[in-house]
């Protein structure tokens, strides 16, 4: 009987062990035919449907970014407008063209089409019109490496972004952070370089694991654009604003020193800055990254398919991917992990709410004290005052992870900042007082539309020129740039 036993179990062992050999041989077979390249990727291929021929699982995963379906707590994939949750920021960008329109970012697939539809860049109906520069692009497509190769970086820096509307059609992809023949992670914009040649460093002695968070710094950084630039004085040069570091205070100082000012605010007349997105720099100062985690690893986690490995281009929040990205490290319930993280948001979030709505009373404020005859020596310290708070505000809200980047400094930098702002405004109502203004200011209803008028922005006439730019312009830039991608031969591999 023992016997049989022994025999039936050795029996079960052979079989699991010619199944598995099967299973791992018919997963070489698959591998070694899965990224059988079908078409020869020449030069800068701006197409990711060319490279979804090669490289099928990513393409598909990437076409994923066009889901809107997704939202947490405080941000979500969908189309919703920041303005109407948070109206006070139509004050903080007066005079700029944030205060037209502002959205929640969406999904990679949409970065043209987003700017196409946002009041921020008008409505040119013709080349060469239109508020904005072409440097506006470089974020937003594979197309922007493309015409930097064709007409060199300056001369692409120095058009408007009206004159490109048929070049860049195609959304940010492949290209963008991939060498065609290596496929290697490669950075494809120049003023990363730039930056890290102005810091003393060379970024070519990146790792591998470095060069998956860098190939998104080239974009989720903080930046500007210097027209002052020696040689290029026509050019919109885009700048990260790193040579004497990447930390609030350094950055603060360098556009201090170089007396640099996006803007100037109608109200309040202060030089404003206007941070834009630095993901990476504030990413740098998290836990995250001393522990050597990639944005790549978050972002874009490693998934399993036909028993393929490969990297998941549905680039997204983490939150939208908890079991592949978090559960590599971490091992608490699902509903933990996602209490932490509203936790921390929650937490700053309550203070950049009570400090936009301080900065914008200081603006309106400011606007009252002018109004009295304040001169440019009382106003001194006062606007610098907001431009240092309103600054930091910025910079911690315009980085959309940085209360799970890196809470501790964001934290530091907003209550940094909440602290320049009541100063100021102490300030203000002393000087107020000296002019005989010794009651509060008069406010305008803090919501969208009252304030947009408030500050002289005919949003009805903005919408209506767009809705014919829509219709009339953009159709045949997309049309123009399709008949100019068809005129390229795709070279087709043979198969033998």
């Amino acid at each position: 009987m023992k016997n049989w036993i022994l025999f039936g179990l050795t029996a079960i062992a052979v079989f699991l062990l010619a199944m598995l050999a099967y299973t791992i041989m018919d997963r070489k077979t698959e591998a070694r035919f899965a990224y059988q390249a079908k078409v020869s990727l020449e030069g800068i291929e701006p197409r990711d449907s060319i490279w979804g021929l090669n490289y099928p699982r990513q393409y598909q995963s990437y076409m994923k970014t066009q889901d809107t379906t997704f939202s947490s707590l405080y941000n979500t994939s969908a189309l919703r407008s920041v303005l109407d949750d948070q109206p006070e920021l139509v004050i903080l960008w007066a005079g700029y063209a944030f205060s037209k329109d502002y959205n929640q970012p969406r999904g990679h697939a949409y970065a043209v089409t987003d700017v196409q539809n946002t009041l921020r860049i008008g409505s040119p109906m013709v080349a060469g019109e239109g508020p904005q520069p072409s440097t506006c692009w470089t974020c937003k497509s594979p197309d922007v490496p493309r015409l930097m190769s064709d007409l060199g970086v300056t001369e692409y820096y120095s058009q408007k972004l009206s004159d490109y509307g048929s070049e860049v059609i195609n959304p940010i992809g492949c290209a963008d952070c991939h060498n065609p023949e290596t496929m290697n992670l490669t950075i494809t914009r120049p003023a990363l370089i730039e930056a890290f040649e102005a810091m003393g460093k060379d970024i070519n002695q990146a790792s591998h694991q470095e060069m998956r968070s860098l190939v998104c710094a080239q974009c989720h950084v903080e930046y500007y654009f210097d027209k002052t630039k020696a040689g290029k004085e026509n050019a919109q040069y885009l700048t990260f604003p790193w040579k004497d570091g990447m930390d609030i205070e350094s950055v603060e100082a360098y556009f201090d020193n170089i007396d640099f000012a996006d803007w100037v605010h109608p109200l309040s007349k202060a030089r404003m800055l206007k941070a834009q997105h630095p993901d990476y720099e504030l990413f740098t100062l998290g836990v995250h990254a001393k522990r050597g985690v990639s944005c790549a690893d978050c972002h874009m986690p490693y998934k399993t398919e036909g028993g393929q490995k490969f990297t998941d281009h549905h680039i997204g929040s983490p939150l939208n991917n908890v079991e592949n990205s978090c559960f590599v490290c971490h091992r608490e319930k699902e509903s933990d992990l996602l209490t932490d993280v509203y936790d921390r948001q929650r937490k700053i979030k309550e203070g950049t709410s009570k400090l936009q709505k301080l900065l914008a009373m200081a603006h309106i404020e400011a606007a009252k004290a002018w109004e009295l005859g304040a001169t440019e020596s009382q106003m001194k310290d006062i606007l610098k005052g907001i431009r240092h708070s309103q600054w930091r505000w910025d910079y911690a809200v315009a980085s959309h992870g940085a209360a799970f980047h890196a809470p501790l400094e964001t934290s530091r930098i907003v209550t940094s900042a909440t602290g320049i702002a009541q100063e100021t405004r102490i300030k203000l109502a002393r000087l107020l007082a000296d002019l005989g203004h010794n009651k509060p200011v008069d406010m305008p209803e803090f919501d969208k539309k009252t304030l947009q008028a408030y500050i002289g922005l005919d949003i009805p006439a903005e919408k209506a020129a767009k809705e014919t730019f829509l219709e009339q312009v953009v159709p045949q830039w997309i049309k123009d740039g399709k008949a100019r991608e068809s005129k390229k031969e795709v070279n087709i591999i043979s198969s033998r």
